[in-house]
């Protein structure tokens, strides 16, 4: 039903303040960005190392869904976003165990999503969601359309980049034994 955490998402009053930590700090990499005016809140996804990313999200006007998660704090986790290959099969184990959920929407192809409280939940909002991770992933963290792989030379041996199945790619320094020990074991396997 799960296939991986995507993110933690971080509510803050002070949008540029955490953003400016994050990235500054922590050299988080800034993805996709989206203010709802319905909700009166911003999101911003962005991406630290290889395969870790949080999203930020902040009120943009009274009357926001965070304005009582921030009544007393800065800031905090908000909640966890969990992937899932099929949200309509991840409601319906919810449903057949028993477990209630809120706020099932689907917004076309892009993204799926229903939302479990807290109180059902051991003190976490988790969020599940249906999506294609590198839709949500800035160009420079995803690996170019149709590779799997890169290889390319650095100091004493090759780097090689990997695309990940939760998105994004991971890159692995070898140096020229373990490359030439790589090129032995897939040439012994095919």
């Amino acid at each position: 039903m799960i296939l991986r955490i995507d993110h933690v998402s971080l509510a803050v009053r002070n949008y540029e303040k955490a953003f400016s930590f994050f990235t500054t700090l922590f050299g988080a990499v800034s993805g996709p960005r989206a203010d709802d005016p319905s909700m009166k809140y911003l999101w911003h996804i962005t991406s630290l190392g290889d395969l870790s990313r949080f999203e930020l999200i902040a009120p943009t006007g009274a009357g926001s869904f965070l304005d009582g998660f921030l009544e007393d704090r800065e800031g905090g986790v908000h909640h966890v976003t969990l992937q899932t290959p099929d949200i309509r099969k991840a409601k319906m184990t919810l449903e057949e165990k028993g477990v209630p959920f809120f706020g099932y929407r689907e917004y076309g192809p892009l993204w799926k999503e229903l939302f479990i409280h807290p109180k059902d939940a051991f003190g976490v909002l988790v969020q599940i969601a249906e999506f294609e991770p590198d839709d949500w992933l800035a160009p420079e963290v995803r690996m170019p359309p149709g590779r799997k792989w890169i290889v390319s030379k650095s100091g004493a041996g090759v780097t090689l980049a990997m695309k990940h199945p939760g998105g994004g790619k991971v890159e692995i320094e070898l140096s020229r034994d373990e490359a030439a020990g790589l090129m032995d074991d897939l040439g012994r396997a095919l």
